[in-house]
This record gives C-alpha cells, sequence and structure tokens, in this order.
C-alpha cells in the first residue's frame, strides 16, 4: 500500500446515511444506516459487488440524487459542517471547491458539444470568481498536472477526439481543478484496459499528494485498495459489514462476505479452473432477507442470522458487523 497514511483530524464523516428509492414495486434502501469516515490526507476504499449501493453512497454523500431517490436520514459532515442541512446553492459551492467526483464513464458526464477546455474553465470560473484568462491559465495548469501532452491543443479538442484514458484525465483535471479537499472517485478505471488502469491510478495518487486531498475510492478491485488505500468499508446490501485497516483486513478478514470476496480474487499461483465464486446473488431490497442479510449465501451460517440484524462487534482494530464474533458465542454454525 503507497498511499500516505494521513492525520487524526477527521474530514468527512458519515453517520446513519438512508437514501431510499421509489419503485412501482415498493420502496428500495440501496444505502442503509452507513457510518464511515475520511480522515485528513486520507485514502480509503468502499468495495463490495455491483448492486451493492456504493455509488449511491457516493451519490447521496455529494447530494446527488434527485426524486424518486432521496435521503432520509443520516448526516454528512464535511470539516464538521453538516452538508445535508445545506442549502442548494451553498451545496452548489461545496461541490467542485471543497469536494470533488470522478465518474466511471467519462462520455456520461463530458458534453460532448463544449470542448475540454470549456467544460473544467465553466468549474473554476464558479469557484474561483477568476476572469477569462485567470481562469484559462488554471484550466491548462490542472491538465498539466494529470500529465495531458499538449495540454494548449488538448484545450479545444471535444471529448470525442480523446481516447478513454485521455478522457480519464480530463475528468481528474475538471475535478482537482479547484483544489478540493475531498474525491470520490467511482470506478475510476473500470472501461479501461489494464496498462491504462495502472497508469491512471498512479496519477490518481501522484496528484492527490501534490494537492494534499482526501481520497474515498469505490470499487470492487481489491488489487487497487491493497496498493492505494489505507483503510477499507467493505458494504453488502447496502449495509457497512466490515472496516479496518487495509493491512489488517486483507490478512485476517473478519466477516464472512469479507472472506468470500478475497477468495474470489485471482492470484498469480492460481489454476484458472479453480476460480473461486460467491454462490448466490445480492438480495432483492424492496424485501430484503430478515436478519443478517448475507445470510443466504454465507458458509458459517447460525440460527440467529436469519432471524436478527447482527451486532457491530469491535475485534482489535477491525469492526465487524456478524453474529460469529458476538460474546458470548450465541450458538455453533449450521
Amino acid at each position: 500500500m503507497d498511499g500516505a497514511r494521513g492525520s487524526d483530524r477527521v474530514l468527512l464523516e458519515v453517520g446513519g446515511l438512508v437514501t431510499r428509492i421509489r419503485t412501482s414495486r415498493g420502496i428500495v434502501t440501496p444505502v442503509d444506516g452507513v457510518l464511515l469516515q475520511v480522515r485528513q490526507g486520507e485514502a480509503v476504499a468502499l468495495v463490495g459487488e455491483s448492486a451493492s449501493g456504493k455509488t449511491m453512497t457516493a451519490m447521496s454523500i455529494m447530494r446527488l440524487v434527485r426524486e424518486p431517490v432521496r435521503i432520509a436520514a443520516g448526516r454528512v459532515l464535511l470539516g464538521g459542517r453538516d452538508l445535508l442541512a445545506l442549502a442548494e446553492d451553498a451545496m452548489r459551492q461545496v461541490r467542485g471547491g471543497e469536494m470533488a467526483m470522478v465518474f466511471q464513464d467519462p462520455m456520461t458526464f463530458l458534453n460532448p458539444v463544449f470542448t475540454v477546455g470549456h467544460q473544467i474553465q465553466e468549474a473554476v470560473a464558479l469557484h474561483r470568481q477568476a476572469g477569462r484568462e485567470e481562469a484559462k491559465g488554471q484550466v491548462l495548469q490542472a491538465l498539466r498536472q494529470v500529465r495531458i501532452p499538449a495540454p494548449e491543443i488538448v484545450y479545444d479538442y471535444y471529448p470525442h477526439q480523446l481516447s478513454g484514458g485521455m478522457r480519464q484525465r480530463v475528468l481528474l483535471a475538471m475535478a482537482i481543478s479547484c483544489g478540493p479537499r475531498l474525491i470520490i472517485a467511482d470506478e475510476p478505471t473500470t472501461a479501461l484496459d489494464v496498462t491504462v488502469q495502472a497508469q491512471i491510478m498512479e496519477l490518481f495518487e501522484a496528484v492527490r499528494r501534490e494537492i494534499g486531498s482526501s481520497l474515498l475510492l469505490i470499487t470492487h478491485d481489491l488489487g487497487l485498495v491493497a496498493k492505494y488505500c489505507n483503510r477499507v468499508y467493505v458494504m453488502y446490501a447496502g449495509k457497512i459489514v466490515e472496516t479496518g485497516d487495509v493491512f489488517a483486513l486483507f490478512r485476517a478478514p473478519r466477516h464472512p462476505y469479507t472472506q468470500s470476496l478475497l477468495r474470489c480474487c485471482l492470484r498469480p499461483d492460481q489454476r484458472p479452473d479453480r476460480f473461486a465464486s460467491i454462490t448466490g446473488q445480492v438480495p432483492n431490497l424492496i424485501a430484503p432477507p430478515a436478519g443478517c442479510r448475507f445470510h443466504p449465501r454465507c458458509p458459517d451460517v447460525l440460527e440467529i442470522c436469519r432471524r436478527e440484524q447482527p451486532p457491530v462487534c469491535e475485534l482489535g482494530g477491525q469492526r465487524a458487523a456478524c453474529w460469529l464474533h458476538a460474546a458470548p458465542p450465541v450458538e455453533r454454525p449450521a
């Protein structure tokens, strides 16, 4: 893990966050009581399978949800200020200015009819109250920081004229153009080939250190987590099931879901026909299972897991929401 350790000062604190989606079939709760922290200068990962609620958590933190999605409960503190209590005009100043998000599909979030320079310059003009020439200078500086060659030329390019890796660099330049304290990166390398993935992540880490930002990395790639992050939150079906230091969690995962995720990682010495998988599917969040949501897929399920929500157990620096670690033991695995 190459990321900086960070300070003890908490920059982002999310407590009891609940986000609901109203659908024709019922209410979905993809974010259900999420608690997480990111300290100043720290890199934190939020991991889990697809449909576990990771992206919706990020969108809720950024307050980018709209009806029929709504934030139903909780708090999101950035530097001690509750973002959920801000008026929308004030929140627009926070987005891009104090925290920024890098999305996984640049073509979805870059406007095809405006040049790269125009789109980044809009953010600079909004948050820095800079004149035209000053704003352009800051845009070119951001493009240089993300290692885009010939930024004066790329400034006038349209998104379709760039490769996938270059478009991702543009999104990063847009995110850092106003020097945010927190960058949220949602699967930033998913659409890229392996070689470009490594380049982009090295760039993320270098730029983050240069501007002194914290990072919340949303991913299902545990290799990226091991290399770039300090701490890990593991999410399953809308809930945080385990958290801990990256070294401790990878060495001795305590929740059966985390153990299953790590078993699914392909190792260099592993035969292709021995590739592990997790049986079953992520539950339907309109009617999630009673008790622990992982119990239908858990190899160590207890009878109580089927009935009651597990407690969050402190385990020497790690925390796991699992009946297996409740004291005294409630029963032996079935």
